[in-house]
């Protein structure tokens, strides 16, 4: 494709091998991006994307506008799944539409932040799950992309947060409910807050105006369908963060290679 990075790639179904530069001398920053591109060979002229939020997805957005100003890709309509995404996209020059108009999404390019083996995902830490999940989840192809640091045994091995969208209204109250309903995962729920400009702290808001309620886990929570079920009937809960049975294809960037798996075959 004319990239820098295009032969850092080689893929199949092994790790494959990064000649150039040294795996030493790449970045986390590097290997997001090399995912980020290899994913874009996905995205055919004529295609509806889902345009991802985060680290990762900003580089296959900047990718895609590249690769249209150079005219290889044509007639791309972009969807995007967050205020800062459609905003970037917007700055690019990539024509953007919604899931009103293009129900049907062929393609989404999006980062997570944990993967585990069944290809079950964690996103949303950066607040962007409830309209993640809503494009990824009427995309015919989901392409994950991340570097090797997001693969866990288990959904919340990281230790760091399963978010869970809630409203406003007595939020104290949902996080509260949240945390009892994982108690036994030894979970800590916590609202998400950020520093004002007078620097206090604040609830961090979503970009539909609602909250989000960090869960930490310390041990697995076991059926991830069952947990999903017990969360969404909480009331006050939008949306949770587990992206379960929703990506399609996973491309892991590393030291020693790129690997790319697919859930069917």
């Amino acid at each position: 494709m004319g990239s820098a990075f295009d032969p850092l790639v080689t893929t199949s179904e092994e790790p494959a091998v990064v000649n150039s530069p040294p795996p030493s001398n790449l970045t986390q920053d590097d290997l997001k991006k090399i995912a980020a591109y290899k994913a874009v060979e996905f995205v055919e002229s004529g295609m509806v994307v889902g345009l991802g939020t985060g680290s990762t997805a900003k580089h296959a957005v900047d990718r895609i506008s590249e690769l249209l100003l150079q005219g290889k890709l044509r007639d791309i309509i972009g969807i995007p799944t967050s205020t800062t995404t459609h905003e970037q996209a917007v700055s690019l020059g990539i024509p953007l539409s919604d899931l009103d108009s293009h129900p049907i999404v062929d393609l989404s390019i999006d980062g997570a932040d944990e993967v585990d083996p069944a290809l079950n995902l964690v996103k949303g830490r950066g607040g962007s799950l409830l309209r993640e999940k809503m494009v990824e989840g009427a995309s015919k192809k989901f392409v994950v992309i991340v570097d090797e640091s997001k693969l866990v045994k288990h959904i919340g091995g990281s230790g760091l947060a399963v978010p869970v969208e809630v409203v406003p209204f007595c939020c104290n109250f949902t996080r509260g409910k949240l945390q009892e309903l994982f108690r036994e995962a030894g979970c800590k729920a916590k609202l998400r807050v950020k520093i004002g400009s007078s620097g206090g702290e604040t609830a961090a808001v979503t970009d539909n105006g609602n909250y989000v309620v960090d869960l930490y886990l310390e041990r697995d929570i076991g059926d991830l369908e069952a947990a999903s079920e017990a969360i969404l009937r909480l009331p006050g809960v939008v949306e949770h963060g587990m992206f379960l049975g929703i990506a399609t294809t996973l491309i892991v960037a590393g030291k020693f290679g790129v690997t790319v798996k697919n859930r069917f075959g």
